[in-house]
């Protein structure tokens, strides 16, 4: 078990250990998102959607939601864009947890907001500011570190970009290949294992979705909590491996 963590978030990366990782923080994205949505009445992962209410708000001259949907889209950029110092911080130092330490991030936000949720309710035009941003921010940050890992092959936010790649691969499936031996063309194939991975990804999401709606609407705040602590699961077997490795080094 131990190994195991060492290698889900560790910089020695593999398909299967970037499948892992994808698995895990799709479902938790689900979670995070639904569980946004029971709290605020707003899905958090979706930029589209905001940029498009941004954009409706602006020719309505709603201009206090334009503003939000804003602090929204660059809260998520600032999630990525953390993300990515992050990764490189480590990577400069070479740090076992160059891809861990975004995830610590996210996992000590989520516990945060877990704990601290309920006493910021009472005041509720700074609770639903400051949730949005807060989990924009923590789904930007998220999708930044597997975009990153495995080369932008895998995004566990984008669900768009999903169903979409799913479709793609769906399509050469069922293709028909001509047998004529004019045909100069290459055969059409699907990647099957692609297409498993992202149908897996996008049921992930789905799933955790239901556990998120479910376990905010019977638990409150506290179910990030929960989320925040499978997160810090995932992160810290490197982080200690660095903090081991950095004593080791100054006491010898």
């Amino acid at each position: 078990m131990l190994f195991y963590l060492r290698t889900i978030a560790s910089k020695r990366r593999s398909s299967r250990s970037d499948r892992h990782l994808a698995y895990y923080l799709t479902f938790i994205a689900g979670a995070v998102n639904a569980g946004g949505f029971m709290s605020v009445q707003q899905y958090t992962s979706h930029m589209s959607g905001i940029v498009s209410s941004m954009a409706d708000n602006l020719v309505l001259g709603n201009s206090g939601f334009f503003i939000a949907g804003l602090a929204a889209v660059l809260s998520f950029i600032f999630g990525a864009a953390t993300s990515a110092i992050l990764v490189n911080w480590g990577r400069r130092l070479e740090l076992s947890s160059e891809y861990a330490l975004p995830l610590l991030l996210e996992a000590i936000l989520l516990i945060t907001f877990g704990f601290f949720g309920s006493f910021l309710q009472s005041q509720v035009w700074l609770f639903i500011s400051s949730t949005v941003i807060l989990l924009c921010f923590i789904m930007g940050l998220q999708n930044a570190i597997i975009t990153k890992l495995s080369q932008s092959r895998i995004r566990t936010t984008h669900v768009t970009g999903l169903i979409t790649d799913f479709g793609i691969e769906l399509g050469k499936l069922f293709y028909w290949n001509s047998a004529s031996k004019s045909n100069l063309h290459a055969k059409v194939a699907a990647d099957r294992t692609k297409l498993r991975l992202l149908g897996s990804l996008v049921s992930l999401f789905f799933f955790g979705g239901i556990l998120g709606a479910l376990t905010f609407q019977e638990f409150g705040f506290i179910a990030a909590v929960y989320l925040g602590a499978l997160v810090f699961i995932l992160a810290i077997v490197p982080v200690i491996d660095d903090v081991k490795t950095r004593l080791l080094r100054i006491n010898g």
